[in-house]
C-alpha cells in the first residue's frame, strides 16, 4: 500500500466490506492519527493548495466588511457571534477583524468563534489571532446561541460526498473496495436508495449519469437556516461548485478530486496525504436552508461578489504608497481573485448568502438574485 492509512483502510474493507465514498473521504481527511487535516498544514506554497485569503489580504478584508454590513442590516445586535467554518491558519479572520476596526461597536459586540476540529490547526489559529479574544467550537452545534454572522471559504467542498450512478439495472452507489491484488479500487453496489427528490432527478437522467450528494452539507444548511430564522443573522459561503439543476448538465458528473503538492492526484493513490474535495451543489444548500426558514441569495461568481464589495478600490488604496513590485503583486492578486476568464477564481468560485427571512437585501448580491426554491 502507498500510505499507512491506505493499508489500514484496506484491512477494514477486507474485514467489513467496501466503504461509501463519503466514508472513504472521512477517513482520508479526518482520521485521528493518519488523516490529512489532522497531520499536516496544507495551506500555502509549502502545502498542497493556496486559498483566497492566502493570495491577498483583500479577500478577508472584504468578507469582514460584508460581515459588518450584515450586522448593521440586522440592527447591530450586541452581543452577537462572529464565526468562521474551517478557518485554516486564521488568516481570513485576522484580515476581517483588522478591516472591521473602523466599524463603531462591531468589535465590542462580536464574540469570535472558530469552528475547527483539528488540534494542530487550532494551535496555528491561536498564534495568528493572538491579539484577539477567540474561542473554538468543534462543530456548528457547539457554536453559542444568539445572532450569528458566519463566514466559510472552501469549507463545503471538503465535506464527504456520496456518489450514485444510473445503470441499466437501476441506481447503484459508487463504493471503495479492493481489486484482486488487494489495492483500493472503485466498484458499484446495486439497489441504492435515495430521497424522493434525488431519486427522481437521477431516474430522469441519461444512463451513466452520476449524482453527488453531500449529506453533511445539507444538514449544515438546514441547521443554519433554522438558526438564522429563529435567532437572526447571515452566513456567506464561498467555494467552487455549481448551481445543480440550474446549470447545463443538471449538476451531474464526477467531481471528486485529489490535490497533492499543488498537483492533481489519483483519488485512491495517497490516502491521508492528499486533499480530497468535490464541487459544491449550491442549489441543494439553498433549498435546504430555505426549507428551514432562511432566505438565500445567489450563487453569484466570486468575481462579481468581490467587485461589488469594492476590491478595485481596495486594490488602488493598497497600491497608493507601494513600490513597483508590490503594485504588480496587488494587480496579480486582484486578477486572480476576481478575474472572469476561463479557469480564473472569479468564475470558478461562487458565493451563496443565507440570511434571516426579514432581510430582503444583502451586500454583494444584486437585486433579483434571491434564490427561489420554486424553480428548483
Amino acid at each position: 500500500m502507498t500510505t499507512p492509512l491506505a493499508a489500514e483502510i484496506a484491512r477494514e474493507i477486507a474485514l467489513t466490506g467496501p466503504l461509501t465514498v463519503a466514508d472513504y473521504m472521512e477517513r482520508c481527511l479526518f482520521h485521528p492519527s493518519l488523516g490529512y487535516y489532522t497531520t499536516r498544514e496544507p495551506f500555502g506554497a509549502a502545502g498542497d493548495f493556496t486559498t483566497a485569503p492566502e493570495i491577498s489580504q483583500m479577500f478577508g478584508e472584504l468578507l469582514g466588511l460584508w460581515a459588518a454590513d450584515s450586522w448593521m442590516r440586522l440592527g447591530a445586535p450586541s452581543p452577537f457571534i462572529l464565526a468562521e467554518l474551517g478557518p485554516g491558519r486564521g488568516t481570513m479572520m485576522a484580515d476581517a477583524l483588522r478591516a472591521t476596526r473602523i466599524v463603531p461597536g462591531f468589535h465590542e459586540a462580536a464574540r469570535v468563534v472558530l469552528v475547527e476540529a483539528s488540534p494542530r490547526l487550532r494551535e496555528r489559529q491561536a498564534a495568528t489571532l493572538a491579539a484577539y479574544d477567540v474561542t473554538w467550537a468543534g462543530s456548528i452545534d457547539e457554536v453559542p446561541a444568539g445572532p450569528l454572522i458566519l463566514l466559510a471559504n472552501e469549507f463545503i467542498d471538503a465535506l464527504p460526498i456520496r456518489q450514485f450512478l444510473r445503470t441499466p439495472e437501476g441506481i447503484a452507489e459508487r463504493m471503495v473496495g479492493l481489486d484482486e491484488g488487494g489495492a483500493l479500487a472503485f466498484g458499484l453496489r446495486p439497489g441504492a436508495r435515495l430521497d424522493a427528490r434525488a431519486e427522481a432527478r437521477l431516474r430522469a437522467a441519461p444512463l451513466g449519469a452520476l449524482l453527488e450528494l453531500c449529506p453533511a452539507g445539507l444538514s449544515l444548511a438546514e441547521k443554519l437556516g433554522a438558526r438564522l430564522a429563529s435567532s437572526g443573522g447571515a452566513a456567506l459561503f464561498v467555494d467552487y461548485g455549481h448551481a445543480g439543476t440550474r446549470e447545463p448538465g443538471g449538476g451531474f458528473g464526477d467531481t471528486l478530486q485529489a490535490l497533492r503538492a499543488h498537483t492533481f492526484d489519483d483519488v485512491l493513490a495517497h490516502p491521508g496525504e492528499a486533499d480530497l474535495t468535490a464541487h459544491v451543489d449550491f442549489a441543494a444548500l439553498a433549498i435546504a436552508a430555505i426549507g428551514s426558514g432562511a432566505r438565500a441569495f445567489g450563487p453569484v461568481p466570486q468575481g462579481a461578489l468581490l467587485e461589488r464589495l469594492g476590491i478595485a478600490a481596495r486594490a488602488e488604496r493598497l497600491k497608493r504608497d507601494a513600490d513597483a513590485s508590490t503594485r504588480a503583486a496587488i494587480n496579480a492578486a486582484h486578477a486572480r481573485l476576481a478575474g472572469t476568464g476561463d479557469g480564473q477564481m472569479g468564475t470558478l468560485f461562487k458565493a451563496l448568502a443565507l440570511v434571516h427571512p426579514a432581510l430582503d437585501e444583502i451586500a454583494g448580491f444584486a437585486p433579483g438574485e434571491e434564490f427561489r426554491n420554486a424553480a428548483a
